[in-house]
């Protein structure tokens, strides 16, 4: 069995701030210990499952958060900047299930952490007119290739925006959110048991997961945080402004959705005020 991870650090139990999840803060070191702990206890449930072949993908920031030679199973690792399928490189058609870990709430949710992609240029997201966070608009990657997403863990906002999506997707709730910059965290070798059951549980039944469970063809409403945003993204084809800050993407192919929507970012990037 062939299982891909997707890893994401906001949705860790203990995560509440920034600075343990960005290079060069003195709690960089001790955030990213547990964000290892609980992506090792995914892939040794996966593999108590029958997996035998792992491949991590690291999806935060520049993506080079990991000493590789500390990933369980031996798995491999899929990092650095300038993916093209960016939180979801490394993932197609030979993969039996996929699995994300760490994931957080949409922007403007009271998720500890709470961002879609970019807090700088994404105010909101909606697919297929219901709002959405990383997880949801990840799932457009997995449904193209055929491969179920059958495992997410993080708070409970984040569980209820992908179930929107996936609702057979098996959930493990890390803390419950507070604010933005607070929450009531499991303990980790709390969290990491339920990881690693939860992870088992979802590949044993990932053969008869639904592979296409969103509707096609897929639109995507982006609200920017600027006007200017709005119109750049329409630059790109296919992209279509409907409101002074919201543009709509919309594709029969999910991959090709989810590329647009990585273009989009990639060249609204340049209007960020610095």
């Amino acid at each position: 069995m062939k299982v891909y991870i997707s890893i994401d650090t906001e949705g860790i139990s203990g995560i509440v701030a920034w600075e343990q999840v960005m290079p060069g803060t003195a709690e960089y070191e001790t955030g990213m210990e547990l964000v290892l702990g609980e992506l090792n206890a995914a892939i040794e449930g996966a593999i108590s499952a029958g997996a035998t072949e792992l491949v991590v993908n690291d999806a935060h920031a520049a993506m080079r958060n990991f000493n590789p030679s500390r990933l369980a199973g031996n798995a491999e690792y899929v990092s650095g900047r300038h993916k093209p399928l960016y939180m979801m490189q490394g993932l197609d058609s030979t993969f039996d299930a996929a699995l994300l870990v760490g994931y957080h709430g949409s922007a403007g949710t009271s998720s500890a952490l709470s961002h879609t992609y970019n807090p700088e240029i994404i105010y909101e997201a909606r697919l297929n007119g219901q709002v959405t966070g990383e997880a949801g608009i990840n799932a457009l990657v997995a449904q193209a290739y055929g491969v179920p997403v059958v495992l997410v863990t993080g708070d409970a906002q984040t569980a209820e925006e992908l179930r929107r999506f996936v609702p057979q997707v098996i959930t493990v709730q890390t803390k419950v959110s507070i604010s933005r910059f607070a929450a009531s965290n499991l303990h980790p070798e709390t969290v990491r048991q339920r990881i690693h059951s939860a992870a088992a549980k979802a590949l044993r039944s990932a053969a008869g997961a639904d592979r296409h469970p969103i509707s096609v063809p897929a639109r995507l409403e982006l609200a920017f945080m600027t006007e200017d945003m709005a119109e750049t993204a329409t630059w790109i084809s296919g992209v279509h402004r409907t409101a002074s800050r919201v543009a709509r993407l919309e594709d029969e192919d999910p991959l090709d959705l989810y590329r647009r929507f990585v273009a989009v970012l990639r060249l609204t990037q340049s209007l960020v005020s610095r």
